[in-house]
């Protein structure tokens, strides 16, 4: 569910509209489940050997930042329908506001990371900087780390600066009623907001879409000569190549169609309330609830790392 530019207003939800709430609440359950048992088998690793593989850095780092971003959606979500006339940008707003920022760009650029790190270390091109990229970009992960937070962190005082002057505008003006302040409130997303939205949500896709798509082509030339060696499509080599092309896929699928929803939501596209908006966010959402069972199901060494981690739990109590 990707809210961030939500504005409250005073539309009854229909029934078929509170439908798609609740499957909305129910995948927000399943994404919960899905981060946090993430979280959790990477962080028994890490409390039980003191460290973390970069790759593993990455990935907690992304099931934290997603885990966190669940709470601040749902949250912003639960106090539009309880205040549904409240003030847009008021002060709760841009609490709620500054984290779904945060959390949001950071999962944006965590995504990114790994898609890069995935792509140096699996694809077998031989340019030189690609192959110096390889031999070095597990020393690079906690730049990528840092590099996230701070852009994250960056971007995020960026958006509170133009929230908080739009909202002290309108508390001089004494424009606060939602009936006033509605259409001022989009147009000054749309020509000033907006536009910043835009370039620090497309920098981070772009990059992930390039590293994902050369990614996939080189795994899909591999997996085609595996494909058509002697052992063919029922070898464990040619498996494990095609349960990784589907799993990069499907992760590509649903980063590029979150970043789709920002932008449609952020443009006003899908108002907040009607019916599209809750079928719009309903569809996207089921992708954030499913990558992360796909990351347990089709990564071995997770499900074996819970599956420890668990048994260590069971065993302590």
């Amino acid at each position: 569910m990707n809210g961030g530019d939500m504005v409250p207003g005073p539309q009854l939800v229909d029934k078929t509209a509170l439908v798609c709430i609740i499957i909305l609440f129910l995948l927000f359950l399943v994404a919960l489940v899905g981060n946090g048992l993430i979280i959790m088998a990477l962080g028994s690793e890490w409390l039980l050997q003191r460290t973390l593989s970069p790759c593993d850095k990455l990935l907690v780092s992304l099931g934290a930042s997603r885990f966190c971003l669940q709470w601040v959606v749902i949250s912003k979500n639960i106090y539009i329908f309880l205040n549904p006339m409240a003030f847009p940008y008021n002060p709760v707003f841009q609490l709620l506001a500054v984290q779904w920022d945060f959390w949001n760009s950071a999962t944006l650029w965590f995504s990114t990371w790994l898609s890069v790190f995935y792509c140096v270390k699996i694809a077998t091109f031989t340019h030189p900087v690609f192959l110096w990229l390889k031999r070095n970009v597990s020393g690079l992960v906690p730049w990528m780390l840092l590099s996230s937070l701070g852009f994250s962190t960056f971007t995020t005082i960026l958006f509170f600066i133009g929230n908080h002057r739009m909202y002290q505008n309108y508390i001089k003006k004494g424009l606060q009623p939602w009936n006033v302040t509605r259409n001022a409130v989009r147009t000054y997303e749309r020509f000033c907001l907006f536009p910043l939205r835009i370039v620090t949500w497309t920098v981070p896709t772009v990059i992930f879409i390039v590293g994902t798509v050369l990614l996939i082509t080189s795994l899909g030339r591999h997996t085609k000569k595996v494909f058509f060696s002697i052992s063919g499509f029922h070898s464990s080599s040619a498996q494990a190549h095609i349960k990784a092309l589907l799993a990069f896929i499907s992760f590509a699928i649903f980063l590029t169609s979150s970043f789709l929803s920002l932008v449609l939501t952020a443009s006003g596209m899908f108002p907040f309330g009607e019916f599209r908006f809750w079928i719009w966010q309903t569809v996207i959402y089921l992708g954030t609830a499913i990558h992360p069972l796909i990351l347990l199901l089709s990564n071995r060494r997770l499900r074996a790392l819970l599956g420890r981690g668990c048994s260590s739990a069971h065993g302590a109590s």
